[in-house]
């Protein structure tokens, strides 16, 4: 509970501050430094590792304190928006030298996770994205999302299930997420999000509000032209951003100019934990591994990265975009000299997107605006280099790049050439813009030789040599005469001072300069800021169009990644078409192929799907074999393929595929009370409900997470619904350790079985990580087992038990028409035990031999704990003589 703070007129300014944003940080601005009080103080020294203090104020006990200086704030703010909080700036509005009571202070800015302008914060090459989300309770209609990236103005909003939502989340990963007060509950239990969420009023979703707030955004009479006019849920949450960001103090919103609704069916469906599984975006393990983003990611801007990443998370499933893609790849990867001009050029280019907004909002610096032109000017040569290539497409591209020329001189004649990164460190506007500026930086850098030059001539026109020109604070600017040529003093000097030997006067020209060499560096800095406030001006009409060159540069930066990654890694143009079938030749994982140690080699294989003979591949094979890695390496081809790349393998015919879904791996989520093997069945569940011809469908390890019966049965019967789905084949990998999966062959034809071999030599295991016809009677766990470093006693033991098991046929499964019919396994308890440390021993009781059943007849007999000693002896001694009787 926050403590009570004695209001001392300080404290009573800073309580009324604070109670405007309760659960923000308040950056407290005191002279020149940032401070906190209670319970802020207490959490900005715990997360910047600040020292926290305390100290008397007023009758309060004490309260605590903890602080910074003012010029450490774009060090300090990102460490406390990086750790989720929000943070409300407090600066002083008025000059403390001005006044001589409080000095007025107010919140300049809210800044939130979600709502980040400053390079220190932001990522280059990834969005900050905020969102907002409506989760209607019951029978309401659908749930609807909205993202804003207010760093670069892109602004989207779609409709659908929680499904298609929870997908969203994943893809777009948004820093912040608003939701309706009442509704909070509804997101922890439907989502796997566990970012930053904010809870608002539930009036900053209204539809009739928003709608008004949204026509007046976009300076618009309705919503029908993007869309929106009868879609009330999309209404609401795009207006519930556009409250936030009042909320948060941010007004300035020029570069929002446009509002994009995203169809889900104009993209491959990837759902969360396909994007998570496939390590598209993000590897499982960062510290060890890499995701398919940092493999392909050889753009040279931030923008470039930026879109990489947004075409990773929605690929095509337009042919003629997929195709168009692909002959841009084509060109770059044929024309080695267009595509290294290509990747110099990129490199100048600023991040023209994030510059177009701060320019939008005010808050561009003249370095950055000198930045601007000098990357237009790139894209210009870009642009012609297009024009002029032997790619249609190419040059297609430089048509749709809006003409900036006009601004480029603009900045070029108004800035100097290297202007400072703050307004006020040093010459901002050009010499020749103003004549008034000019004089007072000849005032300011020559005053010196003006006043020599002043003296010299006075001095010449009155005849008094030992006169000289100097300053004090008292009577500014004067001419000091000895008194012995106090006769010689013109009549329009005035006189201010007599000294012991000298008097001291002052007349108009000097006075005017005092007054001008005084107030030139104010009238300077006021000058710079009305001239570069009025470039910003003019800079901010063609805001569109820097956006609008901003995304086609983008677009060229990832198809010459694209392009070079191609030949870096040797990829190949796949055919695609709108047929139905995956036909790789020598594909390649492209990931684990560029993680391998040294001098190993990725060994490829060939994976063949169509809806006719070949719709569903069992595959079977060792753990470490490389089943897993083939499923994934033919998900990741596919989806290579569809934003328009190049893919690692030879050769590959596919097919349109509409979604890529996947059941890999075991996970569970105990936050929700659901096992390893819930969180697999609902997954599961997921796929078959949403399949489609055109679907892709991994299965990896289904069932492994209960009894081996159980999982058995219901892998077998998924297979089957796979096979005889009425609504299509989706083309399918089943990878598994149960072999008995391997009968379906005989009784499914569209089943084939494979397996990846490998051969046990001496013991110890040679995977060939190839995939072969046929299926596997082996999974070779225990020799896996010995690799991992298993006690020999342990694993010794266990091929003990399997091989009884194995004799005895445990494993049996016969097919009897739509039944399947599995033998029960007896408990490994009821097996012989052995003794584990000598490894190999005899039973004991071998229940066949009639002596032994003797034995254990007289042994269960016995009354142990009347037993003596004596009577134990004897009984030792009738049983010794049992087994030396032949």
């Amino acid at each position: 509970m926050a403590k009570k703070i004695a209001e001392t007129p300080l404290m009573k300014q800073y309580l009324e501050l604070k109670g405007k944003h309760p659960d923000a940080i308040l950056l407290f601005r005191v002279g020149d430094f940032y401070e906190t009080f209670s319970d802020d103080a207490i959490a900005a020294a715990e997360i910047l590792g600040i020292t926290l203090t305390r100290r008397a104020n007023g009758s309060a006990m004490h309260v605590e304190l903890a602080g910074f200086p003012h010029h450490a704030l774009d060090s300090y703010l990102p460490k406390l928006v990086r750790a989720g909080r929000r943070v409300a700036i407090c600066d002083q509005l008025e000059d403390p030298k001005l006044t001589k009571k409080l000095v007025k202070r107010g919140i300049t800015e809210l800044v939130t996770p979600g709502v980040v302008l400053g390079d220190n914060v932001l990522r280059s090459k990834e969005n900050n994205y905020l969102a907002a989300l409506y989760l209607p309770s019951g029978e309401e209609g659908p749930g609807s999302i909205a993202f804003l990236d207010i760093s670069t103005g892109e602004f989207v909003v779609s409709e659908g299930s929680p499904e298609h939502l929870e997908k969203l989340l994943s893809s777009y990963q948004p820093k912040e997420v608003l939701v309706e007060r009442s509704t909070r509950s509804l997101l922890d239990r439907l989502f796997s999000y566990r970012g930053f969420v904010f809870e608002v009023e539930d009036w900053s979703f209204a539809v009739e509000n928003n709608r008004r707030k949204l026509t007046t955004h976009f300076g618009l009479q309705n919503l029908k032209g993007l869309g929106l006019e009868q879609r009330p849920a999309s209404i609401a949450v795009a207006g519930a951003i556009l409250n936030y960001l009042e909320l948060t103090s941010h007004t300035e919103l020029g570069h929002i100019t446009t509002l994009r609704s995203i169809d889900r069916l104009s993209y491959m469906r990837l759902d969360s934990f396909t994007l998570r599984s496939l390590e598209i975006l993000a590897p499982m393990n960062r510290e060890e591994g890499k995701s398919l983003l940092d493999i392909i990611d050889c753009t040279e801007t931030a923008m470039g990265g930026r879109l990489l990443r947004h075409w990773l998370s929605f690929p095509l499933i337009d042919l003629g975009e997929i195709h168009r893609r692909q002959r841009i790849v084509g060109d770059l990867v044929r024309g080695h000299e267009l595509r290294r001009t290509f990747t110099e050029l990129l490199l100048g280019i600023g991040d023209l997107e994030r510059l177009a907004s701060k320019a939008a909002v005010g808050r561009i610096s003249p370095r950055e605006v000198r930045q601007l032109a000098v990357s237009l000017r790139q894209i210009n040569q870009l642009g012609a280099l297009a024009s002029s290539s032997d790619s249609a497409d190419l040059a297609q591209i430089a048509t749709r790049l809006a003409p900036t020329e006009e601004l480029i001189s603009d900045i070029e004649h108004t800035l100097t050439e290297e202007p400072p990164s703050a307004l006020g460190r040093g010459a901002t506007i050009a010499p020749g813009i103003s004549p008034e500026l000019d004089e007072l930086r000849q005032l300011s850098t020559h005053g010196k030789d003006y006043l020599l030059q002043l003296q010299r001539r006075e001095s010449e026109r009155t005849g008094i040599s030992s006169l000289k020109v100097a300053f004090n604070n008292v009577f500014g600017y004067y001419v000091e005469v000895r008194s012995t040529h106090k006769d010689k003093v013109p009549e329009d000097w005035t006189r201010k001072q007599t000294l012991v030997n000298a008097e001291r006067y002052i007349f108009p020209e000097l006075k005017e300069y005092e007054e001008k060499i005084l107030g030139a560096e104010e009238r300077i800095a006021s000058l710079e800021s009305r001239l570069y406030a009025e470039l910003l001006v003019r800079l901010s009409r063609f805001i569109r169009a820097l956006q609008q060159n901003a995304r086609l540069i983008a677009e060229v930066d990832c198809l010459t990644a694209l392009s070079e990654v191609a030949v870096r890694d040797r990829y190949a143009c796949p055919v695609v078409d709108d047929g139905l079938i995956i036909d790789i030749r020598s594909g390649r994982h492209p990931v684990i192929e560029q993680q391998l140690p040294f001098g190993q080699t990725y060994v490829p294989n060939d994976v063949h799907l169509d809806e006719d003979e070949t719709q569903i591949m069992v595959i079977t094979g060792p753990n470490m074999s490389g089943k897993s890695a083939l499923l994934r390496q033919t998900a990741l081809i596919v989806l290579l393929a569809q934003i328009g790349s190049f893919v690692p393998a030879e050769a590959a015919h596919l097919g349109l595929t509409d979604g890529i879904f996947t059941r890999v791996g075991a996970s569970d989520n105990i936050s929700r009370g659901e096992s390893t093997f819930m969180v697999e069945m609902q997954e599961a569940s997921s796929i078959l409900n949403a399949l489609t011809p055109r679907s892709l469908v991994l299965f990896d390890e289904l069932g492994r997470g209960t009894s081996t019966y159980d999982g058995i049965s219901i892998a077998w019967a998924i297979i089957e619904y796979l096979h005889d789905n009425p609504h299509g084949r989706p083309k399918t990998l089943f990878a598994t350790h149960y072999h008995e999966l391997n009968d379906l062959e005989a009784r499914l034809p569209r089943v084939k079985n494979y397996n990846v071999s490998a051969r046990e030599i001496e013991g110890k295991m040679l995977f060939l990580r190839k995939l072969v016809r046929g299926g596997s009677e082996h999974s070779f766990g225990i020799q896996v087992a010995r690799l991992g470093g298993m006690p020999q006693s342990i694993t010794t033991r266990a091929s003990e038990i399997l091989a009884q098991l194995e004799s005895a046929h445990i494993h049996e499964v016969t097919g009897l028409g739509a039944e399947v019919q599995v033998s029960r396994a007896p408990s490994p308890d009821t097996l012989p035990t052995e003794q584990i440390s000598t490894g190999v021993q005899m039973s004991f009781f071998q229940l066949d031999d009639p002596v032994l059943s003797d034995i254990r007849e007289r042994l269960l007999s016995v009354q142990i704990d009347s037993l003596t000693p004596l009577e134990a002896l004897n009984k030792l001694s009738e049983i010794q003589h049992l087994l030396k009787t032949p």
